[in-house]
């Protein structure tokens, strides 16, 4: 992305686009039950809360009424119903894991076969995104968090602890390049979660083939274990690398996550909160629910000078329906070189 003089004025900027992730598959409800939904009803409010303090998007999961982690695709079904009904406007992004809780003590955290996320493409009532991870990598979300992080809560116990120590994605290009056929021809937006330039490179180079003809919207993923470290040199190195076409949402873990989203405010990028990502306050002293991480960053950008998107605004910005025919037509659309002509060594040019 190239920051020309002006870059940083508000109104040189969209509107701020603010994705909640209020149902935090990691924890048990006793982690946080004043603000973890365990029933439907409860799920379809906390969105509603989320929405009238700010949130376009949504990124959800949903619990069974023990309280894990669902993995069944009828409890989606019904939540998405729910979702629809309450929040018409809101952008309705599925996390692609399913769900990654352990299913009983001991077990590893894990995501499920790749035939059961592909089934994710024949939700209904459809979202209108999936979030996909890109290469098979490590998925160590607690690798960056402190004991203070974990204290009192289900992840001190050392066997959740290890099982989200050792947790891992698969996503291997065979399963990704068909991912995206499956979802793009149910008319369901890919979100990309990336944890580094590498993963970047890897949908440039899927693009440029003719397998991955769609807006190129995605987040960076700062969490450590596997994935970038949240610091303003990975940072810098990631956002030079996103064309300029791309829309990009910064996502980071626990106390990082307010400063990575001040940045991301002030250099004109979105934002991501909610206690799938952090529940503590910046001094650890009370857990904070995702409706006030949501105000705080409302407040926060717009003392910046910049205006928040409704859900309808988030559309537009996230190019919700917009699919491409071929690659030299999503190469130009999200900002990228075309690809080399055939014939000679001639200079690249942006595509018309």
């Amino acid at each position: 992305m190239n920051f020309i003089d002006g870059s940083l004025f508000p109104e040189n900027q969209e509107k701020l686009v603010i994705t909640c992730a209020p149902y935090g598959p990691e924890w048990m409800p006793e982690d946080f039950p004043e603000d973890i939904p365990i029933s439907i009803a409860e799920h379809v409010q906390k969105a509603v809360d989320c929405y009238n303090a700010g949130a376009s998007v949504l990124h959800l999961h949903v619990r069974e009424l023990d309280g894990k982690g669902s993995k069944r695709l009828s409890r989606f079904n019904e939540l998405l119903a729910g979702l629809r009904e309450a929040v018409p406007d809101m952008i309705l992004q599925v996390g692609g894991s399913i769900s990654f809780a352990p299913e009983g003590e001991g077990e590893a955290a894990k995501w499920l076969s790749d035939d059961t996320r592909h089934m994710l493409a024949e939700l209904s009532p459809a979202p209108d995104q999936v979030t996909i991870a890109i290469n098979s990598n490590q998925m160590n979300v607690v690798e960056q968090m402190c004991e203070r992080d974990l204290a009192g809560t289900s992840l001190a116990r050392p066997d959740l602890y290890r099982a989200y120590r050792e947790m891992t994605i698969p996503a291997g290009p065979e399963w990704v390049e068909e991912h995206i056929r499956r979802l793009s021809a149910k008319g369901i937006q890919t979100h990309f979660q990336l944890a580094n330039i590498t993963q970047l490179e890897t949908v440039e180079r899927m693009m440029r083939r003719g397998v991955c003809n769609v807006p190129l919207i995605l987040t960076w993923v700062a969490i450590g274990g596997g994935f970038d470290a949240p610091n303003i040199y990975n940072l810098a190195n990631f956002v030079r690398a996103v064309p300029d076409g791309a829309v990009l949402t910064l996502e980071s873990s626990m106390l990082n996550v307010l400063p990575v989203n001040m940045m991301a405010i002030a250099m004109g990028l979105h934002v991501r909160c909610g206690i799938e990502d952090n529940i503590w306050t910046q001094d650890r002293k009370e857990k904070m629910s995702s409706v006030r991480q949501i105000e705080q960053l409302v407040r926060i950008s717009r003392e910046f000078g910049r205006d928040i998107a409704d859900g309808s605004e988030a559309r537009r910005i996230y190019r919700i329906g917009e699919f491409y025919s071929h690659a030299d037509e999503a190469l130009a659309r999200n900002g990228f070189a075309p690809n080399r002509a055939q014939a000679g060594k001639a200079a690249l040019q942006r595509a018309a």
